[in-house]
């Protein structure tokens, strides 16, 4: 069986492969970050001027799955706009800490727009949004405490942990993140609410207490005014 490459090296050769014109490429993604598991992946952001829109294709090469995202020397922009108003900055975040394999002058100048962009923030929610953030979660918390179906509860308390977590972060001016990137994105924001979390969530999947769940809503709440049912009125003309 052929040895797997190690990932710089997969890498490059699969950018000396498919990209050889290419004007930049980066490694990003969890074998940068040293965050590599056996199942991990390699994600390579590619700037070619020769192309006339992007595009994202998944690879089996060199002993490696390889997830890579092309650009031209544009049509990134669009990309990192979409991620700023989604406030979920997947391409800018790959290019602030991407490792550079090959640069013709291009990658200093997006690697800037992109760390710029990620110590700006996203956009900052309005007071209205909050206010239906709020209704929601208040919402979804009263079909939580009130459920008595177990298979039911779960979904619930899936929901209300994405609900949560989302508020937290955009309410404080954060990133979010989907996937493993919304435990990250809290932790980034405070490692002691992310505990929190965890443990009222585990608690609850673990014996179907859903004290500590309920508090930690509650908190959240608090600041902006707590939960909101009673008066909540979209569209009223």
């Amino acid at each position: 069986m052929k040895k797997k490459l190690n990932p710089i090296e997969a890498a490059q050769h699969f950018i000396e492969k498919y990209f050889p014109n290419c004007q930049g490429a980066l490694l990003a993604g969890s074998v940068v970050r040293g965050e590599a598991t056996e199942t991990s992946d390699l994600d390579i952001v590619i700037f070619d001027k020769n192309f006339s829109s992007s595009y994202r294709e998944s690879l089996k090469e060199f002993g490696w799955d390889i997830e890579v995202f092309v650009h031209n020397l544009s049509s990134y922009k669009q990309f990192f706009k979409s991620d700023y108003e989604r406030a979920r900055p997947s391409l800018p975040r790959m290019v602030s800490e991407g490792m550079i394999l090959k640069d013709e002058g291009v990658i200093s100048d997006i690697k800037k727009e992109a760390k710029e962009l990620l110590d700006q923030g996203p956009k900052k929610w309005s007071e209205e949004t909050i206010k239906i953030k709020r209704y929601f979660i208040t919402d979804v918390l009263n079909d939580f405490i009130g459920c008595s179906n177990r298979a039911e509860e779960i979904f619930i308390a899936n929901t209300l942990a994405e609900l949560v977590s989302e508020f937290i972060l955009r309410a404080n001016g954060k990133w979010i993140g989907s996937s493993k990137w919304v435990i990250r994105s809290l932790r980034q924001y405070n490692e002691e609410f992310a505990n929190n979390l965890i443990e009222a969530f585990d608690s609850f999947y673990t014996t179907g207490e859903k004290n500590q769940v309920t508090k930690l809503v509650n908190e959240v709440l608090q600041p902006y005014g707590g939960q909101l049912f009673e008066g909540f009125s979209v569209g009223k003309m």
